[in-house]
């Protein structure tokens, strides 16, 4: 497995876990508390499987789009659009099928987590394939 590789992964596992911990846990705690069907202690090796999953595919696309290395602006654009596909789900389409308490407050905070999240994780997926051939 190629070194960007390793450090994409660890990279969206870092931002992911951090954005994501502190919206659920400290930041909009309330909100995730008063969701009736939210599990109380969360399964934390099926979400870190996700990340790994999500990572690898994201890597993948990078190393086979620019293979002699890419700019922090392709990289964040990569990362807008997984954001984009991945959060548009959570933030639209769970709250049309679950009974969210409020879908505004779903949708604020679910898209701006998204937001922050692939915004950070694309300025270090710039970074690691930053002009450097991918091996």
């Amino acid at each position: 497995m190629a070194l960007q590789t390793v450090l994409t992964v660890l990279a969206f596992m870092v931002v992911s876990f951090a954005v994501q911990g502190l919206s659920h846990f400290i930041i909009n705690a309330k909100h995730f508390a008063d969701i009736g069907f939210m599990r109380p202690d969360p399964i934390l090796p099926m979400g870190f499987a996700v990340m790994i999953i999500q990572a690898l595919i994201i890597s993948f696309v990078m190393i086979n789009l620019w293979p002699n290395g890419a700019t922090i602006m392709q990289a964040l654009t990569v990362a807008a659009c997984f954001g984009l596909f991945l959060g548009s789900y959570i933030a639209l389409a769970e709250p049309a099928k679950y009974a969210a308490p409020s879908i505004p407050a779903w949708i604020m905070v679910e898209a701006s987590a998204s937001f922050v999240q692939f915004a950070g994780f694309g300025v270090l997926l710039g970074l690691i394939y930053r002009g450097s051939p991918a091996t």
